[in-house]
């Protein structure tokens, strides 16, 4: 590709809820600019943007890939970006480097969560939006109605810029409100016609609309209209495009991305209308001294560039896909990633297209590009020149709600499952592993059981490392509740040296169970030796790791060592080890022993009208309903509940809400486990450990 200048570049992500056309549209984009000779399908696994196996498996976007085009002598980087949400951590990136949030409609269906979302995010990002109601071909398909939904879900900003030719099978062309001319046909088809008879009611409707949108988007345009009442072709045009910047103006544009009909259009609009980087100032701050400056998009200040994504190939090495904020980058630039203080080495500047890599020498301000291997570098992190550093906020992905447990199929495969796990987490820093140092187990935690699922197929495919995946193990404690007494008497002979310990333990609750143990040596008079008390308490600590209900960790547990006999000959470390065991046994089995369960903390966020399900719900998982807010006009709710209830609470609250509730979960605290539910816990423990053995 040619370079271009900022003024001449537009940065568009095209968003919306899952199977809304987002890919299919990239297709029919591409062809109709000439990038492709033939525009492939999602069901085929055909397509320039969709090309990860596991994409071309399961005929759904995973992950958010790049096809620039050139059109009108302009260059558009337009970024497909997955719609389940299940891969909600890969609109993150792309939100942060465009202009304009293109967001798919279904023309049948209308307004989706998907949709919803979009615009939150979009708003959040403060980049400017434009809606494009796809499927027009399909039956029932309603250019009108949906328009008239989205202004009054959105607000006056929504205003149609190009209008349908017919509805349904019907549809065969659009007319440009703007410039008040008919176009029918597709690609070096399409050709200009006279506007129907019947729409001019329409067009003028719509004009009226997009004049008080443009007047209101500018303070000198606003007050001229209100004098006079109209604005200029030219005015109109210039308000249109500050609005656009601004957000003030979100334009809908129909088209068919399967037959084509509009796709032209819309890349016109996308070259016309859509903002170039050029007005953009970006705020940082001094890596060196945390002082807040800023850059302009503009070639004449000094490099920075954002990384929005990460891509980890086994064979090329990792790919960092950026945006250049400022100034230019070139193959012999320096380059200081401000956010790991190191310098990095320019192996090569890439345009990506897909998965395909076409080698450039050089990008200006606001455009963007990939480069590889590099050694420091993170998505999130700032890449800037030197000797005139800055960081960018980093990327604010949201928190895992679901987590399962990971294991390699293959003993001996550890270090190759959880070697290519580390990389796919910087490929999608949406998904978190830790250990868990109670159960041993290590945790892969994502957005959803589908995004766990893609992540172990994706390992496999990858890197050839196969991985299983359960439900965690919930790290139960157990703990006493009364005062008791206990002896622990060992004695062995076997000819020669004998073995013997005898220890009196008194055996107590703490009254605090974030205190695992508290050794009291209340030993008087030499009955307890003092070299061997120290045995007596490295005994007790080592049983403390499995309780006497079902091998859980015992918390909260004072023993109090306060007599007990020895033989001058027979007596040894390793016999009061083996009697301070017995004592601990007998002792905490005649405490009243108890399990304890973790407790979470959780907040969910919900719109009104799911709030008694939502309670309902909670309630069935033993929760206990703490309160509710009011924040961000939804409702919120806040409980405890016992974590052994919560695993699958992402799915859930995803079905009862047509994934419009979302939640945070954080550990509270230990408590004891209602007896009738204890009671199966402990039976499941023993049957295990009867399997393992």
């Amino acid at each position: 590709m040619a370079s271009y200048q900022t003024k001449d570049i537009r940065n568009i992500a095209l968003l919306g809820h899952g199977s809304e056309g987002k890919t299919t549209l990239m297709e029919s984009l591409l062809f109709a600019a000439g990038v492709i000779d033939r525009q492939g399908r999602v069901e085929d696994g055909t397509t320039v943007t969709d090309f990860e196996p596991e994409e071309v498996r399961r005929h759904i976007s995973i992950s958010a890939a790049v096809a620039p085009l050139e059109w009108k002598q302009k260059a558009m980087n337009i970024i497909d970006v997955p719609g389940y949400f299940d891969f909600i951590g890969e609109m993150m990136g792309p939100l942060r480097v465009v202009e304009t949030a293109a967001i798919l409609v279904s023309a049948v269906s209308g307004i989706a969560v998907g949709t919803e979302k979009a615009w939150d995010y979009a708003s959040k990002n403060n980049v400017g939006k434009m809606f494009i109601i796809n499927q027009m071909d399909r039956e029932h398909g309603d250019f009108m109605k949906v328009q008239e939904k989205l202004r009054e879900k959105f607000g006056s900003s929504v205003v149609p810029i190009l209008l349908p030719i017919g509805n349904g099978p019907e549809f065969k062309g659009v007319v440009n409100v703007l410039e008040n001319k008919a176009y029918e046909g597709i690609g070096k088809n399409r050709k200009e016609v006279a506007i129907p008879t019947g729409m001019s009611g329409d067009i003028a409707k719509a004009l009226e609309e997009i004049t008080e949108a443009a007047a209101a988007a500018d303070d000198e345009l606003m007050l001229k209209y209100l004098d006079e009442g109209e604005l200029s072709h030219e005015e109109i045009l210039e308000g249109f495009k500050i609005g656009m910047f601004s957000g003030a103006i979100t334009p809908v544009i129909p088209c068919s991305a399967l037959t084509g009909v509009g796709v032209t259009n819309l890349l016109d609009v996308m070259a016309d209308f859509l903002p170039s980087p050029k007005r953009a100032v970006y705020q940082g701050v001094n890596p060196k001294n945390g002082e807040a400056i800023q850059r302009a998009c503009s070639n004449e200040e000094p490099f920075s560039a954002f990384v929005y994504k990460t891509i980890a190939d086994p064979f090329v090495g990792k790919l960092s896909l950026f945006k250049v904020m400022s100034g230019s980058l070139s193959s012999n630039g320096n380059l200081y990633n401000a956010n790991n203080d190191k310098a990095e080495k320019i192996a090569g500047i890439y345009v990506l297209r897909g998965k395909k890599q076409i080698n450039t020498d050089s990008l200006n301000a606001g455009d963007m590009g990939a480069l590889s291997k590099l050694q420091y570098t993170s998505t999130g992190d700032t890449l800037c020149d030197p000797a005139k550093p800055i960081q960018y906020p980093a990327i604010d992905f949201p928190a895992p709600c679901i987590s399962k447990a990971v294991f390699a199929s293959k003993q001996g495969e550890e270090d190759k499952v959880f070697g290519g796990l580390a990389r796919l987490m910087e490929e999608d820093p949406s998904i978190k592993i830790e250990k868990n140092t109670e159960t041993t187990e290590t945790l892969l935690s994502g957005q959803g059981e589908l995004h766990l699922d893609v992540i172990r197929n994706k390992l496999a495919s990858k890197f050839g490392a196969k991985a299983e995946l359960e439900d965690p193990t919930i790290p139960y404690r157990e703990t006493i509740k009364k005062t008791v007494k206990a002896q622990g008497r060992h004695k062995k002979q076997s000819g020669g040296h004998g073995q013997f310990g005898d220890v009196w333990i008194e055996f107590s609750p703490i009254g605090d169970t974030n205190q695992d143990f508290e050794f009291v040596d209340a030993v008087v008079g030499g009955v307890v030796p003092r070299n061997f008390i120290p045995s007596v308490e490295k005994g007790l600590r080592e049983n403390l790791r499995r309780g006497v209900l079902a091998g859980y960790p015992m918390v909260g547990l004072r023993a109090k060592l306060y007599d007990g006999s020895y033989h001058a000959v027979d007596s040894s470390e390793m016999a009061f080890k083996t009697a301070a065991r017995i004592a601990y046994k007998k002792g905490c089995m005649e405490a009243s022993p108890v399990l304890l369960e973790p407790i979470v903390h959780v907040e969910v966020k919900v719109p009104d009208e799911y709030m008694g399900d939502i309670m309902g719900d909670m309630n069935k998982r033993r929760g206990r309903i703490l309160g509710m807010n009011q924040v961000d006009g939804l409702q919120q709710l806040v409980a405890e509940a016992p974590m052994a209830e919560m695993f699958k609470y992402a799915t859930d609250l995803r079905s009862m809400t047509q994934a419009r509730g979302s939640f945070t979960m954080t550990f509270e605290r230990y408590e004891e486990v209602p007896s009738t539910v204890a009671q199966k816990i402990i039976e499941s423990a023993k049957k295990e450990e009867e399997e393992e053995e």
